[in-house]
């Protein structure tokens, strides 16, 4: 396509998301992609049949330094809007738990669904595209020109749809934030988000002995380590202990909060009052061990570990030999567990990039910079970041329809 009206730079699901909007509405529409193929992240999300939306997506479940900012996207194109285009095309989906939204059989399903409607929009797809630059043609053409390995390219309206850093074999890099910085927007730092959680001391001993072990639980982080008061971020999600860590939708989601040598928070039953159904179990069944009656709601293997960590010295003693005064210390312990990750897994498994393109210089009724006109940002590049559980997806696509409608 000669000097299309728009270029979008990434094939991903803002990217695509972009073009077809942009398509339908008359927009000669060029997508470049550096990848082999478009909709790698998309094919490879939710186990391969892909998490697309949530059904109670909002504003609430974003992460952003301004944090109006995702409100008019998502009004203006929300998850119901999405899940009529997903029922168009005849896909059949589920609800799984907090809303969350898969497809019966594949994410093939979502990509093809995309793929379509940019073809029926006359979208131009090319992959292998490496860009080499872009600049404005000069001070009075504000014009784009794109120097790619497929050739030269003049445009109106360039899209960044590239991403974070998050996965780097899918083809993940800075490219967005670089472009950002050329066109004097500035970039919030970035860090690996809805990524596992590791440890260096004696807990990452604990974790390799519970590796495969899940328990339902609930992880917090407060602005200090303290047993009261309300958390920054808390989660009740399920919790997977790893060889090297923690992970699971619990970890995964509190990483999003959680920075650099500070304290989380793990409630090993949240639906309990901890301190209370221990002094009832001393009345009711005095000559329990603490390690049985713990038993009836954790796997045994982290009971013993608990054991080791809390109650080693008194492992013996029946629930009547325990003073009420040490049953709500213990109660308080095992609902406010304070553990100190030495840091997380990275990009090489995040699942998103947190920080990014940073939002007040971006239009949020457009996703135009307001520094330079024509050039818009979409999706994981900006400084917004979801929580798990669709709602990354439903941002790409709120956000690309609404840059899609003014490029």
């Amino acid at each position: 396509m000669e000097n299309p009206d728009v270029v979008v730079i990434g094939g991903g699901a803002a990217g695509l998301m972009c073009a077809l909007t942009a398509g339908q509405r008359g927009r000669r529409v060029l997508v470049l992609d550096s990848s082999n193929k478009v909709g790698k992240k998309i094919l490879m999300s939710g186990g391969g049949r892909c998490n697309f939306t949530n059904l109670f997506a909002d504003a609430n479940n974003f992460i952003c330094s301004n944090p109006h900012f995702c409100k008019s996207a998502l009004s203006r194109y929300d998850q119901w809007q999405f899940i009529a285009l997903v029922e168009a095309h005849g896909i059949a989906y589920h609800e799984r738990k907090h809303g969350e939204l898969f497809c019966d059989t594949s994410a093939k399903e979502i990509l093809a669904m995309l793929i379509d409607e940019c073809q029926e929009a006359k979208v131009e797809i090319l992959t292998h595209c490496t860009i080499n630059s872009i600049v404005t043609k000069s001070a009075h053409d504000q014009r784009f020109e794109l120097s790619t390995s497929h050739g030269v390219y003049q445009t109106g309206s360039v899209v960044i749809a590239t991403g974070g850093l998050s996965i780097p074999k899918m083809g993940a890099s800075g490219f967005g934030y670089d472009i950002a910085k050329q066109f004097g927007l500035t970039v919030k730092p970035t860090r690996a988000g809805l990524v596992p959680l590791v440890f260096s001391d004696k807990l990452k001993e604990v974790c390799e002995r519970l590796s495969g072990v899940s328990i339902d639980c609930r992880l917090s982080r407060y602005d200090e380590d303290v047993t009261s008061g309300k958390p920054l971020a808390s989660f009740d999600e399920a919790l997977l202990f790893s060889h090297r860590g923690l992970t699971g939708p619990a970890a995964l989601q509190i990483s999003n909060y959680w920075h650099e040598r500070e304290a989380i928070t793990l409630n090993v039953l949240p639906d309990l009052d901890i301190s209370s159904w221990l002094k009832e179990a001393k009345r009711s069944r005095p000559k329990l061990l603490m390690r049985n009656l713990l038993a009836e709601r954790l796997p045994k293997s982290l009971t013993a570990e608990l054991e080791l960590i809390f109650w080693a010295t008194d492992k013996n003693k029946v629930l009547s030999d325990w003073t009420d005064a040490s049953l709500e210390e213990l109660g308080n312990l095992l609902s406010h567990w304070h553990l100190k990750p030495s840091g997380t897994q990275g990009y090489r498994t995040a699942e998103v990039t947190l920080g990014g393109v940073d939002t007040t210089e971006i239009s949020s009724k457009t996703m135009e910079s307001k520094r330079q006109p024509g050039l818009f940002f979409v999706g994981e590049v900006l400084d917004v970041t979801g929580h798990l559980g669709g709602f990354n997806f439903q941002w790409a696509w709120s956000s690309g329809y609404t840059a899609g409608n003014y490029v």
